[in-house]
């Protein structure tokens, strides 16, 4: 009997040894044939992720080099559902310093605090207290201010009608001692006057 379970063994060692080394094959070969992560396209030699920021063309405004009137000046800046937020994505691109020879009519330093938006379409801008410490004074430049700050949001924003400039969370009766500025404010046929129209890519 000894001389028969010997074969008996060494056969069925032989079967084991063989379904492991088919097991590891088929393993093998489904690690090689699993579906890899693709690696994202490439534009201009920079990839492109999911969470590549979608951007809008706006109008923003600037005061023009001979300093007497605001231009208009298409930009792109970053896209967002909401008005609210897409109104602070405005703001934020405003008060950043254009290409020369144009100048913010914003005075450099100022903050966007917060940004309300009502059901009734008028949105609060919340501004840091150099919008009027740092203001260089003057009827016209007062104008620009409150311009810019205003149309930023009507002209690119059809939710928004009127606008209201807060300083440090409060009320102000003026910026410069010129525009009263303690309500919402709309655009008027009196501030599209003194525009002028500049098509800038950046």
């Amino acid at each position: 009997m000894m001389r028969l379970g010997r074969p008996l063994v060494v056969g069925a060692l032989g079967v084991l040894t063989a379904l492991v080394i088919g097991w590891l094959i088929v393993a093998g070969l489904s690690r090689w044939t699993e579906p890899r992560e693709q690696t994202p396209a490439a534009v201009g030699g920079k990839p492109i992720t999911e969470d590549a920021e979608r951007r809008i063309r706006a109008k923003l405004f600037y005061v023009a080099e001979d300093g007497q009137r605001l231009v208009t000046v298409d930009r792109e800046v970053p896209f967002a559902e909401a008005t609210a937020d897409q109104a602070r994505r405005l703001l934020e691109a405003e008060l950043a310093a254009p290409r020369p020879p144009l100048t913010s009519a914003i005075p450099a330093g100022t903050k966007l605090r917060q940004v309300y938006v009502t059901d009734r379409g008028e949105a609060y801008v919340d501004l840091s207290s150099q919008l009027i410490s740092a203001h260089p004074g003057g009827s016209l430049n007062e104008l620009f201010t409150v311009h810019a700050i205003v149309n930023v949001l009507t002209a690119n924003l059809p939710a928004i009608t009127a606008v209201q400039i807060l300083v440090e969370g409060k009320e102000v009766e003026t910026l410069a001692g010129h525009v009263d500025v303690r309500r919402p404010l709309r655009p008027s046929e009196k501030t599209r006057v003194i525009f002028s129209r500049k098509d800038e890519k950046r």
